[in-house]
């Protein structure tokens, strides 16, 4: 039995392809730029929101008590 499977196995092996000659349209490479810049963007926006923010509100508070104090 297992010789059987064995057989069949290396013929399904043998029968196999050695290099698969498919066209990639180009909307496949337009689809991948799309895909890389819209995570890059998305990294970048999630830095901005969780970082930025919140250092540009302490700022402007900071701005705003040094400014009462000084008026």
């Amino acid at each position: 039995m297992r010789k059987i499977v064995f057989a069949v196995g290396l013929l399904a092996l043998l029968q196999l392809p050695l290099a698969a000659n498919a066209y990639i349209g180009p909307g496949a490479g337009a689809g991948t730029i799309a895909v890389v810049l819209g995570i890059l963007s998305s990294i970048f926006l999630g830095f901005v929101g969780i970082v930025w923010y919140p250092i540009k509100r302490m700022i402007k508070a900071w701005k705003a008590s040094r400014e009462s104090r000084s008026g």
